[in-house]
C-alpha cells in the first residue's frame, strides 16, 4: 500500500499510466509512483497511488512508456556543452568557399579589430576528418581568410581531441598571426603541434595538433579570447537544459574541475539555478609534492573525507593525473584561469611522484580520483602500497577511464575497494579500432562483464562524447566500434539492465548516496527519466534511438516532451 502523504494537498507529482523500472530487486517494475517534497513518496498499483492525489498534485499520464532512474553520469564535463553555441558553428559547409563565405558574413557582423573565433571544420559532435570533410580536402590559408574578414582576427579553432581524434587543424589569419606572435621563426614549446609553412618559410596560416588534448591554444595563441567565468556560468545554464533533456539528473566531475569552473558551479548554486545534481573532484595547480602536501594540510578541508556540501552541490577529494608532459603542465598552469575546453588543469606526473602524491593524499584523508587509460598497470602498484597503510576502499578512492586492462590488475582493485567507472564510447566506440589486432580482439578493454563478475563496483559516463547516455547503453550492450562497425570483445557485452544499471544506481556510490539516490523507491531522490520504451526490453541495437520524454529532478520537471 501507499505510504501517507499530506491529505490537504496530496502528494506533488504522480505519474502513471506506464511501466516504472524502480532499480529496486524487491520490486523491479510497478505501474506508477508519487512524488511529495523532492522524494519519491511511494510506488506501486495504478490505483492506490492515484488515491494518494490532492488539490495540489500533478498527475502526469505517461501513455505507455517506461519510467526509469535519472541517469548518473559518471564521467560528464557537462561544463563543455554548453560552451559550444558561444562559438559560431560551421557545420554544413562542405568547401573551403563554404567556410569563407559564413566567415565573410560573421565579418560583416563584428566590429573591426574583434576577434572572430569559430567552432571546428566538420560534422558534430565530434568533428572527426576535420578538412577531410572539405572538398579541397584541405584548411583555408591565412590569404583566403584576410581576403573574408580584411578587419579582424580570424581563428578556426581545431577539434577538441576528446570529441574527436587528432589531428585537429588551426586556421588562422594574417592579423591572428601577429597577434600571437607566429612568424616564420616561431617554435612550438610542447610536442606534438606543427606550423605549416609554405615554400618561401612563412607559415600558411595552418597548426596542425597530434595531440589528444590540444595544447595549441597554452603553447601559440595567448590572444585568443579565453573562456571566462560569466561565460562558463552561461555555458552550464545551457548544459544543464541538454543533459536534462536526455534524462540525466546527476554527474560525477571525477577528472577534476578548476577553480573557476567550480565557481560558475557555486554561483548557480547559490541562485538555486541548478537542475542537475554535481559531485565535483578539485583539479589542483600544484607543481610538486611538497606545494601538494602543504595545499592539502591548509586549504582542502572541505574535500576531505566524504567531502561537503548539499544533494545539489558537493565537492569531494583530488583528481591525481598519471603522465602528461611537464611543458604543458607549466603552459597550462600560467595561462590559468583559463582551461580551455577541459575545465580542469593540466597535470604531469611520473610513477614515483603518483605514488608520492597519493600518499599524501591518504594522510590528508583525500580521496584519490585518477584517470589510467591503458595504464591501470602502472598505478596498481602505488594503490597496493597506500592500501597497505590507509583504507583506500572505505574511502571510496576512484579509477576512471580504464581502457585495457589485465585481469590481474582488476582483481587487485576488487581487493582493494577501490572503485571504478569506465568511459565505453571513448575506448571501445570512438577508439576500437586501436585494439582490433589486439590477440584477444579487444576482450581486455572496458571489460564490463569481467568487472561485474569481479564483483568490482563500477558505473559508466558518457565523457561528453556525445552527452547521449542512450548512445553509452548502445556501446555497452553491442560494443561496435565507429570504422568497421565490428563488435569488439562480444564477450564483454552486457544486457541493456545491466547497462541501465551502470548508468544510474551504481554511480550513487561514489558520492557515498547509495541509500538516497538510483532507485525509484519510497525516501529516495525524486529524480526520473521517463523514456520513449523500455531500455531492458528492446533489441540493444535501437538503444541508441530512444529518447527522453519527461525528466524529474528533485520532484520538479526539468525536461517536457510528452
Amino acid at each position: 500500500m501507499p505510504s501517507e502523504t499530506r491529505p490537504d494537498r496530496g502528494a506533488d507529482l504522480i505519474l502513471t499510466g506506464g511501466r516504472v523500472l524502480t532499480m529496486d530487486p524487491g520490486m523491479p517494475v510497478v505501474e506508477a509512483l508519487a512524488v511529495s517534497d523532492g522524494l519519491v513518496s511511494a510506488v506501486g498499483r495504478a490505483d492506490d497511488i492515484l488515491e494518494m492525489a490532492g488539490s495540489g498534485t500533478e498527475t502526469i499520464d505517461i501513455g505507455g512508456l517506461t519510467a526509469v532512474p535519472g541517469f548518473n553520469d559518471t564521467h560528464a564535463h557537462m561544463d563543455r556543452e554548453g560552451l559550444k553555441s558561444h562559438r559560431p558553428s560551421l557545420e554544413g559547409a562542405t568547401s573551403v568557399p563554404d567556410v569563407l563565405d559564413r566567415i565573410a558574413k560573421l565579418a560583416a557582423e563584428t566590429p573591426p579589430g574583434e576577434w572572430i573565433v569559430t567552432m571546428p571544420v566538420g560534422a558534430p559532435p565530434c568533428y572527426f576528418g576535420g578538412p577531410e570533410s572539405l572538398a579541397e580536402g584541405r584548411m583555408p590559408t591565412r590569404g583566403e581568410l584576410d581576403a573574408a574578414a580584411p578587419d579582424n582576427p580570424v581563428c578556426i579553432a581545431g577539434v577538441f581531441g576528446n570529441w574527436g581524434a587528432p589531428p585537429g587543424y588551426t586556421a588562422l589569419n594574417s592579423l591572428a598571426l601577429e597577434l600571437n606572435g607566429i612568424d616564420r621563426d616561431t617554435v612550438p614549446r610542447v610536442s606534438g603541434l606543427e606550423i605549416e609553412r609554405d615554400e618561401a618559410g612563412e607559415p600558411t596560416g595552418v597548426i596542425v595538433e597530434y595531440n589528444q588534448r590540444p595544447f595549441v591554444e597554452f603553447d601559440l595563441l595567448p590572444a585568443v579570447p579565453r573562456f571566462g567565468l560569466e561565460e562558463r556560468v552561461d555555458g552550464i545554464c545551457r548544459s544543464m537544459r541538454a543533459y536534462n533533456a536526455v534524462g540525466t539528473t546527476s554527474v560525477y566531475e571525477g577528472h577534476g574541475l578548476s577553480a573557476q569552473t567550480i565557481a560558475a558551479y557555486r554561483d548557480l548554486w547559490e541562485k538555486g539555478e541548478l537542475t542537475v545534481r554535481v559531485a565535483l573532484t578539485l583539479s589542483p595547480a600544484w607543481r610538486d609534492v611538497a606545494e601538494a602536501r602543504t595545499v592539502m594540510r591548509d586549504w582542502l578541508s572541505h574535500a576531505r573525507g566524504r567531502g561537503m556540501g548539499d544533494p545539489w552541490l558537493w565537492i569531494t577529494g583530488v583528481h591525481i593525473a598519471y603522465g602528461g608532459e611537464g611543458a604543458v603542465a607549466d603552459l597550462a598552469r600560467e595561462d590559468l584561469p583559463n582551461t580551455g575546453w577541459s575545465g580542469f588543469v593540466e597535470q604531469a606526473v611520473t610513477r614515483n611522484e603518483f605514488r608520492d602524491y597519493c600518499l599524501a593524499a591518504a594522510e590528508h584523508d583525500l580521496r584519490v580520483h585518477t584517470i589510467v587509460g591503458d595504464d591501470l598497470g602502472d598505478v596498481v602498484p602505488a594503490l597496493v602500497e597506500v592500501g597497505e597503510r590507509y583504507p583506500v576502499g572505505e574511502r571510496r578512492w576512484v579509477v576512471e577511464h580504464i581502457g585495457r586492462a589485465r585481469r590481474e590488475d582488476l582483481e587487485t582493485l576488487k581487493e582493494l575497494g577501490v572503485l571504478v567507472t569506465t568511459i565505453p564510447a571513448y575506448f571501445v566506440w570512438k577508439g576500437g579500432g586501436w585494439y582490433v589486432d589486439d590477440p584477444d580482439f579487444g576482450d581486455s578493454v572496458v571489460a564490463h562483464r569481467t568487472m561485474l563478475d569481479l564483483g568490482i563496483p563500477v558505473a559508466a559516463g558518457t565523457d561528453n562524447i556525445p552527452y547521449d547516455p542512450f548512445f553509452t547503453l548502445w556501446v555497452m550492450t553491442t560494443r561496435r566500434e565507429r570504422r568497421d562497425n565490428r563488435v569488439l570483445g562480444p564477450d564483454q557485452r552486457i544486457s541493456g539492465l545491466e547497462a541501465l544499471d551502470l548508468l544510474t544506481t551504481r554511480g550513487a556510490w561514489l558520492t557515498f548516496e547509495e541509500e538516497r539516490k538510483g532507485r525509484l523507491t519510497p525516501g529516495r531522490y525524486a529524480d526520473i527519466a521517463v523514456l520513449s520504451d523500455d531500455p531492458t526490453a528492446i533489441d540493444p541495437e535501437n538503444l541508441r534511438d530512444l529518447r527522453c520524454r519527461l525528466t524529474v529532478a528533485g520532484g520538479r520537471v526539468v525536461h517536457r516532451d510528452l
